[in-house]
């Protein structure tokens, strides 16, 4: 009976350590030549994921952790119109909807409680055109290094991170940077090294955290909108040129720095604005309920 006992348990043992083994897979685009631009799309939809710059000459090299097996990923890439297009898409067996997504991060025990993990490595010898759509989780973008045509990121409830490991921003001028979240944070740390034409950062609930080391090399585009929550934007020196339009509520507390001198309600221009500058930067910025800080 003894023996029968100890053989059951080693068998439920053994049975919890499979059901919580994590599948590893591997994913990579091989080709070399036979196309100007890299067009990845990425859909996952509880995850840690991870993108920077790898030493593989491959065009795509992902790498990925699976809590879960009950579905794989889906891996395809091919040369169309001289675009290597390449696409993961791992969608959730369980077709949870946002309001469930939303429920399970505010009451989860762990916030890095997440079914899996990637880590997308892209190579310095391509042009990028990224499209990553997350459900539910955090993700860490270092762009250093990289050649992006653009990037957005778009999430049902997630934490997302975008910055510059090394001093090495874009050598492009990326078209679009877009981040939307229906709740979550963004930040982004020196915004200038992206040489963005436009950026787009939409947060319903949750902050916003945006960073200019330095001004812009080339006109641009800034739209930060948060609808409940805060918003941090912290600028570069005066001397370069910047225009910002502010929409804001009774309900939303605003810091201001003196330098700011405004034009008009709702406008203001740093010491160093000239609407002519090839340089300019404008702004607009939209918190409905919450904090507005800029400095």
């Amino acid at each position: 009976m003894l023996r029968k006992l100890c053989l059951l348990f080693l068998m439920m043992i053994g049975w919890v350590a499979v059901s919580k083994a994590q599948l590893v897979k591997e994913f990579k685009a091989t080709e070399k030549d036979g196309f100007d631009m890299v067009a990845l799309e990425f859909t996952t939809y509880k995850s840690a994921t991870q993108m920077r710059r790898t030493k593989s000459s491959d065009p795509v090299y992902i790498h990925g952790h699976l809590e879960k097996a009950n579905i794989l990923p889906v891996f395809s890439h091919k040369i169309s119109n001289n675009i290597l297009q390449t696409s993961l898409i791992h969608k959730n067996v369980e077709s949870e909807n946002l309001g469930k997504s939303i429920t399970s991060k505010l009451f989860s025990g762990s916030g890095d409680d997440f079914d899996h993990s990637w880590n997308v490595g892209l190579s310095t010898n391509y042009l990028y055109h990224l499209d990553f759509n997350l459900g539910m989780g955090k993700s860490d973008f270092d762009l250093a290094n990289l050649t992006i045509n653009q990037l957005k990121v778009k999430s049902a409830s997630a934490d997302v991170t975008i910055r510059y490991g090394s001093n090495s921003p874009n050598q492009v001028q990326m078209d679009t940077l877009l981040v939307t979240l229906n709740m979550g944070t963004v930040v982004i740390e020196n915004a200038n090294f992206t040489n963005a034409k436009k950026m787009i950062f939409e947060v319903n609930y949750g902050k916003i955290d945006l960073t200019f080391s330095e001004g812009m090399p080339n006109g641009s585009q800034v739209i930060a909108a948060v609808g409940a929550g805060s918003l941090h934007l912290k600028l570069p020196s005066d001397s370069f040129p910047i225009k910002i339009k502010m929409r804001t509520t009774a309900m939303c507390k605003t810091t201001l720095p003196k330098y700011l001198k405004s034009l008009e309600k709702g406008t203001y221009v740093t010491k160093g604005y000239d609407a002519t500058d090839p340089r300019l930067m404008e702004l607009i910025i939209d918190v409905g309920v919450g904090s507005l800080v800029v400095e």
